[in-house]
């Protein structure tokens, strides 16, 4: 079998409604983090989100027929993106509902967006609130399922941080294995009280706009969005856009503890590794990481120090989230995008914030737009709660 391709790509997020905003915002240097409009929290006003710039009353709008009554935001960003990746690849509705092309999604909040009307629903004899469906983790793969008329594989994916990145090698794997002709891959997490709070007890909020990898880092600004690429063979890609190729992908797990990665980077080091083995690739040949650079204290230290266990000298280095915060589920599949766009314009782009090294490393991620790079191989990675760590490699075709 030929190489797994990407041909379609979709994205939303805090620097962008399409993919096309969201590149014109890295390649300028302009993040998307700052005061919530939408976000009903005591904390919206106290500290810093990447959240989308539309209300869930203008994605509706945007979405027309596509639109299934009772969608919470959640659905609403993951239809929006979903959209826009099917289209760009050009998928007729033969295709989407044929049994050979899968749908898999991740998430980590789904309806928990929702809670009040969970709580009022379950307390009341009265009837309940129009997104009583949507609650459920699974909720808005079923209901793009329905809306776009899917009828193969569908599965949603719940590794925490780690759950989009490891619904696009799980899309590479049944490709490979004949499972599927096609995967339409990806992940959304919205905005809501329940990850605000419990992320707020963790004590990680930054009250600043993340400086990912700095000295003087002080932790994380939640972000919102959702991505989806299309994934196909390549003997089926004829005359199609090819934005890359999905060249390797590991996953490992640490089992350190519930909300830390082991501090040896077992798991960092387990999933870097599995992705250069499977790609067929030497740490050399990786022209820069697309790092998880979450700006916490426990994930920055661990996420170098595992790099510099697998590379003789570790290349460039960013992290996105300085421009759309911490998009929880949803952060794998968007920084896919962004190394998509950036093996296809042949650019890096900059990690925003950064002015002080570590002091356990002579180490600086790059904080400089490069353009007329020569871009071939992109090491991507997603690091999840309970130490699910997983990477993957996205390469020039």
């Amino acid at each position: 079998m030929g190489r797994i391709v990407v041909t379609g790509i979709g994205v939303i997020s805090a620097i962008g409604n399409n993919a096309s905003e969201n590149h014109s915002s890295l390649q300028k240097g302009n993040t998307g983090i700052g005061k919530a409009q939408f976000l009903n929290s005591k904390y919206a006003n106290e500290l810093l989100f990447g959240e989308v710039k539309l209300s869930n009353k203008e994605m509706l709008a945007s979405l027309g027929n596509s639109v299934v009554s009772g969608m919470s935001r959640t659905e609403l960003l993951a239809f929006t993106a979903f959209k826009e990746a099917v289209n760009d690849a050009g998928l007729s509705d033969t295709e989407l509902s044929d049994f050979d092309t899968a749908l898999l999604s991740a998430t980590t909040v789904g309806g928990m967006v929702e809670t009040e009307a969970i709580h009022a629903d379950a307390n009341t004899n009265t009837t309940p609130s129009p997104f009583v469906n949507s609650y459920r983790s699974g909720a808005h793969t079923l209901q793009l399922a329905k809306a776009f008329g899917l009828r193969g594989y569908t599965d949603t994916m719940n590794t925490a941080c780690s759950s989009s990145a490891n619904s696009i090698m799980l899309g590479a794997r049944m490709i490979k294995a004949g499972k599927c002709k096609r995967a339409i891959v990806g992940g959304v997490d919205s905005l809501a009280k329940y990850t605000v709070n419990g992320f707020n007890s963790l004590q990680i909020f930054s009250d600043e706009i993340t400086r990912p990898f700095d000295a003087n880092r002080k932790g994380l600004n939640l972000g919102e969005g959702a991505a989806y690429l299309v994934l196909e063979r390549e003997e089926d890609a004829v005359k199609k856009t090819i934005y890359g190729e999905i060249r390797g992908y590991g996953n490992s797990n640490d089992a350190y503890h519930p909300s830390s990665m082991s501090p040896e980077a077992v798991g960092v080091r387990g999933a870097m590794n599995g992705a250069l083995q499977t790609a067929g690739l030497k740490p050399s040949d990786i022209i820069y990481v697309n790092a998880h650079g979450t700006g916490t204290e426990n994930n920055d230290y661990t996420e170098v120090h595992g790099m510099q266990q697998i590379f003789d000298t570790v290349p460039p280095y960013i992290s996105t989230k300085s421009f759309t915060g911490h998009t929880l589920a949803a952060s794998g599949a968007i920084e896919a995008v962004y190394s998509l766009l950036s093996i296809k314009h042949q650019e890096i782009y900059p990690s925003l914030n950064w002015q002080t090294p570590m002091p356990e490393f002579n180490s600086k991620p790059q904080t400089e737009f490069v353009a007329n790079a020569k871009v071939e191989h992109v090491l991507s990675n997603s690091f999840g709660f309970g130490g699910n760590c997983s990477s993957l490699i996205l390469s020039k075709v």
